[in-house]
């Protein structure tokens, strides 16, 4: 069955020649001749294949794709793009009696070119904005989207949460599609009259080259703190993976925020034109960025925040975040130089990142203060680093108490789990620890390792409580704790629909609990205000 992002296609398909594809990218063909063979599409997913179809079979984690030619083929694939590998899979299993098979010494690497060609290139009609970095992605892509919502009529904005084209958006399955989505839906956005797009760029997509095919007009960078190191290795190839975006074969020009020391290296060997951004108020290295946040005030008010943003002729202009915090002053004032970069008024950037609606998951606000309610939000830090800048965003609005809620994947980074533990155990009052997505481990070895960084902070352990049923009791819990001059903070999974433990997939959101907490606590206080009526 065709997933939703498999579906986001033009509806008018694209007609290539596979022995025009087999010349411009100097493939070698074996197996069934080339000749009059049609190509409409590229997958690299045989449960997403269409007729008409070329399908990319590479090296997996596990298994390599070439397993699932066959159920390619069977599906309408026309053609099968692998390495040498592939190709005596594709012999074994009788697929390259049925089709061509093209092989390449880098499916992976040409996935990207290739969809770009069969679909003309559509990324070239669109300006376009990658993000990358490793907090702040989600929540600058969507304020980059609204500032170039207020000069293009329809813009496609793709990342952890969605993908969207216009008013039309599915839930997205990782922050950044598999290369020939990629080109599909920038197909489809151009044939639905989309002008502009604004995306999420992993480092995991660079590292596995998914947005090879596209040189993007504008590319940004955030920041880079540690996380998936289980994936990198280390910081050093982390850094690497994440300056692939800035080649010059990659992007045209770059934004970069200078806060840390990996940012500074950016702008300094980036091969193209980077203009660089200083967010924190105060720090030296804003004498000599191009961009710098020289005023900052957060809104008491708990909703956004105010900024001055210095530009490279020295001109002053007053800004505001829609989001509170700091951390949301830095994600602002950088989209405000992308759009900029990318053709967006200064004023009218500045403007529209200002009213930039609600982005799920991120800082959102569920239930507000009063009432016998504490303010509660989800956000989806889920980082040591992101979880600071988190918890130090919300202290300021907090009259209170301070509870968090937060646990740590599975099959991920382990080592930042005791460090998320001894943040929380620090910065919030009140330390609620459940599971994110245990994945395949041990859930309970997971909040062990938390607690033990909390220990480091509190060794007896006070207001540090561990839930081990469920997720959604956890947040109960807190709610339950917690009063009108209180905070609750859920923390770690942010926009995200489902929960995975031991490989299964439960639909669930930590907004709607405490949607559902919140109802089912005002249902029950109007039935007792009715017996007592």
């Amino acid at each position: 069955m065709t997933s939703p992002q498999g579906r986001m296609r033009p509806l008018s398909p694209p007609a290539r020649r596979v022995d025009d594809l087999v010349e411009a990218f100097a493939l070698v063909a074996e197996g069934v001749p080339v000749a009059g063979s049609v190509v409409s599409g590229v997958s690299m997913a045989s449960g997403d294949v269409q007729p008409g179809d070329l399908f990319v079979a590479v090296p997996g984690f596990t298994v390599h794709g070439a397993r699932y030619a066959e159920q390619a083929v069977d599906a309408g694939a026309v053609a099968v793009l692998t390495d040498d590998a592939g190709l005596a899979a594709a012999v074994a299993a009788g697929v390259a009696a049925r089709v061509p098979v093209l092989v390449s010494a880098d499916p992976r690497g040409l996935a990207g070119p290739v969809a770009a060609w069969v679909h003309g290139n559509p990324g070239e009609g669109l300006v376009t904005v990658g993000v990358t970095g490793t907090n702040g992605k989600t929540t600058t892509t969507y304020f980059v989207d609204a500032a170039l919502r207020a000069v293009h009529a329809v813009t496609a904005v793709l990342g952890t949460v969605e993908l969207r084209i216009g008013d039309e958006a599915i839930e997205s399955p990782r922050t950044t599609v598999e290369a020939p989505v990629l080109q599909a839906i920038l197909a489809l956005a151009a044939e639905r009259g989309a002008t502009a797009m604004s995306t999420e760029v992993s480092s995991h997509a660079l590292a596995l080259g998914r947005v090879r095919g596209l040189v993007f007009d504008v590319v940004g960078f955030t920041n880079l703190q540690r996380d998936h190191l289980d994936f990198h290795g280390d910081m050093e190839t982390y850094f690497a993976d994440k300056s692939r975006l800035f080649a010059a074969d990659q992007a045209r020009r770059g934004v970069v925020v200078v806060d840390d020391e990996w940012g500074r290296r950016l702008a300094a060997s980036a091969p193209i034109p980077v203009q660089t951004v200083a967010t924190h108020v105060g720090d030296p290295v804003g004498e000599t960025a191009d961009w710098a946040v020289v005023e900052a005030q957060i809104g008491l008010d708990g909703v956004g925040s105010s900024f001055v943003l210095r530009g490279p002729d020295g001109a002053r202009h007053h800004a505001a975040s829609p989001l509170p915090g700091l951390v949301n002053v830095s994600n602002a004032a950088t989209a405000v130089v992308l759009a900029h970069t990318a053709g967006v008024p200064l004023p009218t950037a500045i403007e529209a990142v200002a009213h930039a609606h609600e982005i799920p998951g991120r800082m959102e606000r569920v239930i507000e203060r009063g009432g016998g309610f504490p303010l509660a939000l989800v956000d989806y830090a889920h980082t040591p680093d992101a979880l600071v800048l988190a918890l130090e965003a919300v202290r300021p609005i907090t009259p209170g108490r301070l509870v968090i809620v937060l646990g740590s994947d599975g099959d991920r980074d382990r080592g930042k789990r005791p460090m998320m533990g001894e943040v929380a155990a620090r910065l919030a009052d009140v330390v609620v620890v459940t599971d994110e997505n245990p994945r395949s481990e041990d859930p309970g070895s997971i909040r062990a390792a938390i607690l033990e960084g909390a220990r480091a902070q509190r060794p007896d352990l006070v207001d540090v409580l561990e839930v081990t049923t469920s997720r959604a009791d956890a947040v109960r819990r807190a709610l339950d704790l917690a009063g009108d001059e209180d905070t609750v903070i859920i923390t770690g999974k942010g926009h995200e629909p489902t929960q995975e433990i031991a490989g299964v997939f439960h639909r669930y959101n930590d907004r709607d609990v405490l949607t559902a907490l919140r109802d089912e606590r005002l249902a029950a206080a109007g039935a007792a205000s009715g017996l007592h009526a």
